[in-house]
């Protein structure tokens, strides 16, 4: 693995993003070797995973070099294949998926971690769906993940905004279940020994009965995200926003 940390025990998986330097952003490399890890964890005996990143952060988003790299059609369409697979294949895991989170979580890294069952901080965790920073929209089911949790209301607020929140702030909106003091890997891993002493198949018995009957709506929003991201590619806003990042300064976007 180049680009992720997989631990095993008898009921446990623990998925690590492992691209520190970057804060664990995501590119065309990293997302097919994650679509590939989602698709074989699916697969095997344990019934509990842990997703979190390496460093200073969980995930810091798509890395602006994947978004240069995306104005090929061909190579559009494989990198959306693999956030659609990372994206489904988690929130129909037929296992428990914690989703342990510290320091930045941004946009796509975000519509990842929403993806999981039970979302965990720390303290110093900074969350945002700062799409909308780059002249684009939630991707990844971000969509859906979002009005699942906030209502199609706030969801659309949130989303505009681009608002950075605390983990307090994001457990108050109910985008985090939890918050913990102290190292989030150590909690993440108590928290999954606790689960196993529980009766895991009735909690993903639930979890199938709801998942897979909203899957048809995620598939939908999947979908209409890939087709509006790609429009929103070629517009002057998403590369002032691009350039802007770039250059370390605030964009001057003109709504065209």
């Amino acid at each position: 693995m180049r680009f992720f940390e997989i631990e095993e025990s008898r009921q446990i998986i623990h998925i690590r993003l492992n691209r520190p330097e970057k804060i664990n952003a995501l590119h065309g490399d990293m997302l097919r070797e994650f679509a590939s890890i989602v698709k074989d964890t699916k697969n095997k005996e344990q019934q509990i995973v842990i997703l979190s990143g390496a460093g200073k952060g969980f995930c810091a988003g798509g890395d602006v070099s994947m978004m240069k790299e995306v104005g090929d059609p061909e190579v559009y369409d494989r990198v959306m294949d693999e956030i659609e697979t990372i994206a489904a294949g988690l929130y129909t895991m037929p296992k428990l998926v914690i989703a342990a989170l510290h320091g930045p979580v941004v946009g796509l890294g975000l519509s990842i971690a929403l993806a999981a069952d039970y979302l965990i901080a720390e303290e110093n965790t900074k969350i945002s769906m700062n799409f909308i920073g780059v002249g684009l929209a939630p991707d990844g089911g971000g969509h859906f993940f979002l009005e699942q949790r906030l209502g199609t209301h706030r969801a659309k607020h949130f989303a505009w905004k681009g608002e950075q929140l605390s983990a307090k702030e994001a457990q108050e909106l109910q985008l985090v279940d939890l918050v913990f003091q102290g190292d989030i890997h150590q909690a993440a891993e108590k928290l999954a020994a606790e689960w196993t002493a529980r009766p895991l198949q009735s909690m993903i018995a639930t979890k199938k009965i709801y998942n897979n009957y909203s899957l048809g709506r995620l598939l939908q929003y999947l979908s209409k995200e890939r087709q509006s991201q790609w429009k929103l590619r070629h517009t002057a806003d998403h590369k002032e926003g691009i350039q802007a990042f770039l250059e370390k300064r605030k964009p001057k976007f003109s709504g065209h």
